[in-house]
């Protein structure tokens, strides 16, 4: 899953321009606990592989938990032929709020999880699957606890939350087709060639979450997302000025990522992808990253802090 290409030292220019001095109200109550609840839950299912009994249910699960938030829950995905010629079902999970507004954002992360450890030391259990509580799990805990939020209290404009499904399925890294990408981000490519919008209620912009439950994560500004969906990047890293969490969002450019966000922003929807791709001790993922210390012994409430109150903010200064 997703290729670090690039990284950099570069200052964004937008997210330079505002303040720390701001004054700004926190709104909504997003819980570290909840969402670190909901990680785990997702892991206490097993590896989520498509077509695994584990994917199965827990994608039951997630559908009961937005079906108590959200206005609807629809499930839409039809198989794909992966890399490695085998038959990928794909579900995609989609949740609105407000779905009579035109004015809309995209949430997104995805919920599948790796189903080999290729990045494990041990070379004997690099064809087993990772419990994927960061990749994968993190992203979709922290969208949950939003969504109890957003049930509370309705933003001004629609928010419509899209879990994809095999995205984690890219080729092995001892593979030919190894850094072929579009092998990876099925669910999120098959989404994008079937949008469920028309022109006058296409999101503004998206947010990807991606690994944000990592400790100590420290969240860049993914390379793509600063040439490509330059406002909810500016939006997202000014908001975290706003918060105090510069420490967590530095103004400064990370890894180039091959994630959901791009055939969101091929499709028309600039989408920002929150990733942790500048690790120091990398220099580009969480070490946990592909190996079965993926693990909720690694999982940092106070990442996914971070990351949630980031985005619910952002979510409730959009205006109509």
């Amino acid at each position: 899953m997703l290729i670090s290409v690039s990284c950099s030292g570069k200052t964004s220019a937008a997210a330079e321009s505002q303040s720390v001095e701001d004054q700004f109200a926190e709104r909504g109550s997003f819980s570290a606990d909840s969402a670190y609840s909901y990680v785990k839950r997702q892991v206490d299912f097993g590896p989520r592989v498509p077509g695994s009994d584990a994917h199965k249910a827990c994608r039951e699960w997630l559908v009961e938990q937005l079906s108590a938030y959200a206005d609807t829950v629809t499930v839409s995905g039809t198989p794909v032929t992966a890399w490695d010629g085998a038959t990928i079902p794909v579900h995609n999970i989609f949740a609105r709020f407000k779905p009579e507004s035109q004015a809309r954002i995209l949430l997104a992360a995805h919920y599948d999880t790796r189903p080999w450890a290729d990045h494990d030391p041990d070379s004997d259990a690099r064809l087993k699957p990772i419990y994927g509580a960061n990749d994968g799990a993190s992203g979709v805990g922290v969208l949950l606890e939003i969504a109890r939020n957003l049930a509370k209290e309705n933003p001004e404009v629609g928010v419509d939350i899209l879990l994809t499904d095999a995205e984690d399925y890219g080729a092995r890294d001892d593979s030919p087709r190894a850094h072929e990408e579009d092998t990876w981000c099925l669910g999120a490519q098959q989404f994008a060639r079937n949008l469920p919008y028309t022109a006058a209620d296409t999101p503004r912009y998206g947010i990807l979450l991606d690994m944000v439950g990592g400790r100590g994560a420290v969240f860049h500004q993914e390379y793509f997302s600063t040439r490509y969906a330059q406002k909810p990047t500016a939006k997202v890293w000014a908001m975290a000025r706003k918060l105090g969490l510069t420490d967590r969002f530095p103004a400064k450019e990370g890894g180039a990522i091959n994630d959901d966000h791009l055939p969101l922003i091929r499709a028309g929807i600039p989408t920002t992808d929150i990733i942790e791709s500048n690790n120091a001790s990398t220099g580009s993922f969480n070490p946990t990253w592909h190996t079965h210390d993926d693990n909720m012994d690694n999982i940092d409430p106070s990442s996914l802090s971070a990351a949630g109150r980031v985005v619910l903010n952002v979510i409730y200064s959009e205006k109509p």
